[in-house]
């Protein structure tokens, strides 16, 4: 299998419980739930994603096999252990398999994912991160990172909370009102101390 690979680059980790932490980002193009068209997002069945996903033209993008991928991936690592890689997209789900994630941790990383969760994930994901979406199916209700974009309607939050999750993440959704998306997902914390505020660091400090 080849993978269609939009941009590869190493920063830190803007988001979640470990947000600060050093990791090479690899994403993924395409996704299930919008085209990544300005002109279809108003239908799309997520309406709010704030990441160019569409195309292979990014930094290291291109279109790729496994150890070819994972080659490109280890080579942006320059500095000791503790390898992170951080699968998103889009959605990387449709595309990251076992032969990915065998190549990438034979070369030493540990492997985040990032999801709207509607794909299962494979075996052998060391951190998975679902963020779900108002009126999508969720099939990936396990995992280590459960980060809720609010607010969104038609989102049960206490039903989420059923979920088997480490962690419960609140984030604010940038927009044009992100003010009120600030307020409101501190009184969801608030409300219910089981969540936990979370928001983009990278955008405040300028990082991709």
């Amino acid at each position: 299998m080849s993978y269609a690979v939009k941009e590869i680059f190493l920063t830190l980790q803007g988001e979640g419980m470990q947000a600060g932490r050093r990791a090479v980002f690899l994403r993924f193009a395409g996704c299930n739930l919008w085209t990544g068209r300005e002109q279809d997002r108003a239908e799309a069945a997520c309406t709010f994603c704030d990441t160019d996903f569409v195309g292979m033209d990014g930094e290291n993008g291109g279109r790729y096999q496994a150890e070819a991928l994972s080659d490109r991936v280890d080579a942006l690592w320059d500095a000791g252990d503790r390898k992170l890689v951080v699968m998103t997209g889009g959605e990387p789900l449709l595309q990251a398999d076992a032969p990915l994630i065998d190549a990438l941790h034979a070369r030493g990383f540990e492997i985040a994912v990032e999801t709207n969760g509607t794909q299962a994930a494979p075996a052998g994901i060391d951190w998975i991160c679902v963020s779900p979406k108002a009126g999508n199916h969720v099939v990936q209700r396990s995992g280590d990172e459960l980060k809720l974009v609010w607010p969104q309607a038609g989102i049960d939050t206490d039903e989420l909370l059923g979920w088997d999750f480490r962690h419960f993440i609140v984030q604010p959704m940038d927009g044009a009102d992100r003010a009120g998306s600030l307020r409101a997902a501190i009184a969801l914390v608030h409300t219910d101390p089981r969540w936990r505020l979370g928001v983009q660091t990278h955008k405040m400090i300028g990082l991709p």
